[in-house]
This record gives structure tokens, sequence and C-alpha cells, in this order.
């Protein structure tokens, strides 16, 4: 399995980047990794790290997607870009998966434009997965699509539902509903149209679920619009890093603390790994043809490392494949009010 990996994008590029390639190739044996970008940096980085037989090579691109660049001059003036090359090659065949820690915008911008929609879908969604008090849930939409109508976010609980069963192994994935109450008339004219749709859906829709609860494992896949999806998403890995830092403050300020420590090394060292979003690696963009792996900006070899893991796994699992069959069945008995704008 090949998966094109933008190896410019992220904050710490490339240096990141090659590490977590090289870290997924030493734990994965069935994927090969083309490094995209400026060839000179990326051989630079290969030369001061082992990487002596394993399956990874270069795609040179002589052009770089700044993290403040808007999608449509990216579009127009980076056509050499590293994520352009990158996405290409999964267009041309030439992998079968990218992965890209770079401007979330002109990534989702570019796969469109390139790979384009599975038939049926109006936007695609990028899917967030986020700990629980039980295990994990899948947030959609993390952040595509601020703007959204009920046939949007109705499609996004089908495609994290589909995300749900073939990732997760859950046979009957709890739909739930991001809203400011758990009664069926609350919330906005959206959400409250959302409700019926999905009501009515063959999804197994739980109802409406406050922010309080999302965390306690109410629902398996929390669908909301990108808006509302980004700012929830940022407000935890916020808090959870708040947390870890008042956490460290209290122990290291106080023999007490200290003392403490040795006793709950162990559960604060699982807390920390359950609130970190390396360990989670990347959010695909559901609903384009061919798999794309958002990963965070500020990411780290470790979240590099799982985002590929995250890539041959929804390869390997046939997702998308399974995401365009459920939109055809839908399509095919009918129902498409539900699928138009």
């Amino acid at each position: 399995m090949r998966i094109a990996l933008d190896a410019m994008g992220g904050d710490y590029a490339p240096a990141t980047t090659v590490e977590g390639a090289i870290e997924a190739l030493l734990e994965n044996k069935d994927i090969s990794v083309i490094l995209v970008g400026d060839e000179g940096e990326i051989s630079l980085e290969l030369k001061r790290r082992n990487y002596s037989g394993l399956p990874i090579s270069i795609k040179h691109a002589s052009q770089t997607v700044e993290m403040d660049e808007s999608p449509l001059t990216a579009l127009r003036r980076k056509k050499d870009s590293s994520l352009r090359v990158a996405i290409n090659l999964v267009k041309s065949n030439d992998a079968d998966a990218m992965v890209s820690a770079g401007n979330s915008g002109v990534v989702m911008a570019t796969a469109l434009h390139v790979l384009g929609k599975i038939p049926g879908i109006e936007r695609p969604a990028i899917a967030a997965v986020m700990p629980t008090f039980k295990g994990k849930f899948i947030l959609i939409d993390a952040g595509a699509n601020v703007d959204c109508k009920p046939v949007h976010l109705y499609q996004f609980a089908i495609m994290g539902e589909a995300y749900s069963r073939y990732i997760f192994n859950i046979d009957s994935p709890r739909i739930g509903l991001l809203g400011i109450g758990e009664e069926d008339a609350k919330g906005n004219e959206l959400t409250r149209e959302t409700f019926k749709l999905l009501k009515n859906s063959r999804v197994n829709f739980t109802g409406n679920v406050e922010g309080k609860d999302i965390f306690a494992g109410e629902a398996d896949v929390v669908v909301c619009d990108g808006f509302v999806g980004n700012i929830a998403l940022k407000i935890s890995e916020g808090l959870a890093e708040t947390m870890a830092k008042m956490l460290k403050r209290e122990i290291s300020e106080k023999a007490s603390g200290r003392l403490g420590y040795l006793f709950f090394k162990g559960a604060l060292k699982n807390f920390r790994k359950k609130t970190d979003y390396s360990e989670y690696g990347g959010a695909p963009l559901l609903g384009i043809n061919k798999p794309c792996i958002i990963s965070h900006g500020r990411s780290t070899s470790k979240a590099i490392k799982n985002a590929l893991k995250v890539a041959a796994d929804i390869h390997s699992k046939g997702v998308l494949s399974v995401i365009s069959d459920e939109f055809g069945k839908e399509l095919s008995r009918g129902e498409t009010v539900a699928f138009k704008e």
C-alpha cells in the first residue's frame, strides 16, 4: 500500500513528517511512503536518520502551500506544491492515499478539484476521532463546512455511521445531533430540520446530544456543522492541554503533589495519552473519491505516524467504497429528497 505524504505540510515540516514516516514504516510492513516536497530538504532530513531498507521514496515538488494561504490562490498559483503533487499521485493511482498536516482549507479544495466527490454527496466532511469516558466517538463535521443545510448534516451522519462501523467495528453506531438541549424542538432551524431527517432515516439516531454529554460516550457519532464542530474540537484540545499544564504545576510546586505523583503516575500517563491529539493522528476527509487524511498543523512525528496508520486503515478496509455503496442504495430506493440542496 502506497501513501503519499505531504512532507512540507505542518508547522514543523519536513523534520516531523520525515521522522513520522520512518516511525510508521518501522511499525507497519504493509505500507510504503512517498515523501512529496523539496527533494534537497527531504534528503537532508533522511540523512540524519537511519532509514536503510525501508520502503521510502521522494517525489520532488517545487512549491509549498503556506498555512495562511487562501484555497483559491493555492489552486491557481501552486500547481506544483507538495500538497497538489501528493494528491495528483492519488489521482494517477501512483498512491493509494494521501496525508497532509498543511492548510486544511487548501487540502479540501484541492482534493475536491482533483479527486472529486463520491456520487450523491453534496459536501465532504472532516471526521475527527475524540476520546470519551467509555472509548471514542466521531465528530463530523470538524471544520470543512462553515455554512450547512439539513441535507448536509444528514449526509454527514450517513458517512460517520459507515466510518464508525468499519473502523471501530460497531454494528449499529449511535448517531447524536449536537445541540443546545435534548428535547426535539430545541435548537435553531438547521438542527430542528436535521432532527426530522435523521429521525425518519435508517440510522440508529438517538436524538440531540448536548455539549456536556459528548465526552460521556452518549453517542458513537456526533453530527454538527463545521463551524460548531471546529470550535468544539479546538476547545476540547485547549482544555486537555490546560488541564495537563495545571496538573504539572500542582505536582511541581507542592511536596504533597510530588508525593501523590508517585502513586498516580500510571493513571496520569494514561490520561495524557487518551487526550493527546497526536494519538489519533489525523481526520479523514470523507466524501472524496480517494482517502485523504488531514492532520493537525502542529503535528508531531507521532501524529504523522498515526495519520499514516489512519490512511492505511481506511484504504485496506474499503471505507470509501462502503460510503459510496450506502449512498448508491439510498439513491436507488428513490430517496432523493435528502440528497438535494
